[in-house]
């Protein structure tokens, strides 16, 4: 996360609804229209259908009561706009609660191709879909009662599970390469890219993925591809404060990029 940025979180009324203004439902409306077509051909079936589920607006910024409320009837998750960026425990512990954290702000026009910190449009378009499945959402539930129960030095590398599945997560479909990660979702240039033969792509294991670092201002270097679902859920059953400590004797792998950076 950056440590500093020039957006602030907006507030809610009484109700969890937030005053989105005329040139906020055009940047969202503009990011739908230009974001769909490539995430009809590149995305794969789980999120399309959760997208299809939701049937948010797409010429407004969603409210997050109204994407609760569907989420609520399909897997009893909600999402919470939060004031500000949120560390590692909070988010833990929000998921543990089936509770996604939502940055209550959308990019400035400056901002449109590419912004650092997440905002609504990553998070609402990118996150909630995958969220409407039991399966997707009981993962993210389990990771963040991992979590809870690890100690803050084990944080950055439990991220990494989430990083590489539900933000950047690749998988087979019908013998064809599929993104299936938020962050692949909200980002037109990186979509295409992480697909392309320019990215490194490596079969999803636990183990290797607790150890490969991340920047996250950066296309990703490396994606994990899933061949069959049943081996991303079967991660959450894992003890996976013990796969740390596997990861951590093992070491880091060496960054593709300045370790300095490192995540």
């Amino acid at each position: 996360m950056p440590k500093s940025t020039e957006y602030e979180a907006k507030t809610p009324d009484d109700a969890g609804f937030i005053a989105y203004d005329e040139q906020e439902d055009a940047v969202w409306r503009d990011l739908v229209a230009r974001q769909l077509p490539a995430v009809r051909q590149h995305m794969a079936r789980p999120y399309l259908r959760g997208l299809d589920l939701l049937d948010m607006p797409t010429e407004r910024v969603p409210q997050c009561p109204d994407i609760s409320a569907r989420l609520g009837e399909l897997t009893g998750w909600s999402v919470q706009p939060v004031p500000a960026l949120i560390g590692f425990g909070k988010f833990f512990g929000m998921l543990s609660d089936r509770t996604f954290p939502a940055a209550s702000f959308i990019r400035k026009r400056k901002h449109f191709d590419y912004i650092e910190e997440p905002d609504i449009f990553h998070e609402i378009f990118g996150h909630t879909p995958l969220l409407t499945d039991p399966a997707f959402a009981a993962f993210s539930q389990a990771i963040g009662e991992a979590g809870t129960r690890c100690g803050k030095a084990d944080y950055s590398w439990l991220i990494r599970l989430y990083w590489f599945s539900i933000e950047f997560g690749l998988m087979r479909e019908d013998g064809q390469l599929k993104a299936l990660g938020s962050g692949l979702a909200s980002s037109v240039t990186e979509l295409p890219w992480s697909l392309s033969d320019a990215a490194e792509h490596r079969p999803f294991d636990v183990i290797d993925i607790l150890r490969t670092p991340y920047r996250i201002d950066i296309h990703q270097p490396v994606y994990f591809v899933v061949d069959d679902l049943d081996d991303l859920f079967a991660a959450a059953k894992r003890d996976l404060l013990a796969d740390i400590e596997r990861a951590r004797s093992l070491g880091l792998h060496a960054p593709k990029y300045p370790p300095s950076t490192a995540a």
